[in-house]
């Protein structure tokens, strides 16, 4: 197990060195000059190239990327062009947020997600079946700004249950953590439905129904203890796609998180702050699918990495 965990680590060295190479290139190929979004519109040329020198624009851009390697081994990520504060600084003050939202759109969506599919299997073909599917697939196409700004002008606007935007209490966090993770509840009831139906058929589960076990017992701990590999794995996949993809929805609700830093950098063309944030969600995925990993084998004993 070890061995796999530091083989894995090894990985994600190649990994988030064209993570970051992808980014540093697709953030300069932005067009506009950035020295004069940093610097503004009205100002004078002579302070525009002292920008540009000030933050080594005026470089080759394979100097630019290997004077940013160099600061990112030192854990250096730079300084934000838009406030001249720190880039770690600005991550790490928004970070805990996007975090916060996601891991209360997974619960919501594995709560809810699980227990519809598991309740879809068991009453395969049932009016519950076939609605909660119909809802599913209604999930995973409704927009997420959509359904976010459908969300706020009912519970926000017209019953006034919720706050529209911001972050404070519990009650901010409920809408955003609906919209969120609406798409992966619906993503996960199908998937646990199918890996439901598959096992249901197994014969060691009918050989638990001759024994004479409870339904409840055959359902919740023989049949989705061993219906739960490729569940985890979309679960463990929309937690790093969540973390990534919360922009639209930090941006509806005014949630102050990584995802809209990352919309006010890049329409601010802070380059550093963009790179830092990407590369943060890019390891923070790579961590996400090691931990998955790890977690199959004490789902299945049967799985050993050695």
């Amino acid at each position: 197990m070890w061995q796999y965990i530091v083989r894995r680590l090894l990985l994600t060295i190649p990994v988030l060195i064209g993570v970051s190479l992808l980014v540093f290139s697709m953030v300069r190929l932005i067009p506009g000059d950035p020295a004069t979004a940093i610097a503004g519109v009205h100002a004078t040329p002579e302070f525009i190239e002292q920008i540009r020198e000030e933050y080594g624009l005026d470089k080759p851009l394979h100097i630019q990327y290997s004077i940013f390697m160099g600061n990112l081994l030192r854990g250096d990520l730079g300084v934000s062009a838009r406030t001249g504060r720190p880039v770690t600084t600005e991550i790490w003050d928004t970070f805990p947020n996007t975090v916060e939202l996601t891991v209360a759109s997974m619960v919501i969506a594995s709560l809810i997600g699980i227990g519809a599919g598991v309740i879809s299997a068991t009453k395969r073909n049932s009016i519950f079946d076939n609605s909660s599917m119909l809802v599913a697939l209604f999930g995973v196409s409704i927009p997420v700004f959509w359904l976010g700004l459908m969300l706020m002008l009912l519970f926000a606007v017209i019953l006034g249950w919720f706050p529209a935007t911001g972050r404070g209490t519990i009650s901010h966090l409920i809408l955003p953590a609906i919209t969120l993770g609406t798409a992966s509840a619906a993503i996960i009831a199908r998937m646990t439905r199918s890996s439901m139906l598959e096992v249901l058929h197994r014969d060691f589960i009918i050989t638990a129904r001759a024994k004479g076990l409870r339904e409840q017992i055959v359902v919740y701990k023989h049949a989705l203890k061993n219906a739960l590999i490729p569940v985890v794995t979309i679960i463990g996949l929309q937690l790093g796609t969540l973390l990534g993809g919360a922009v639209l929805t930090e941006t509806v609700f005014a949630w102050p998180g990584v995802g809209r830093l990352m919309v006010d950098s890049i329409m601010a063309r802070d380059y550093p702050v963009v790179q830092g944030a990407v590369l943060l969600l890019a390891l923070t995925f790579v961590f996400v699918n090691l931990f998955v990993d790890i977690l199959y084998s004490f789902l299945d004993p049967r799985i050993r990495y050695e």
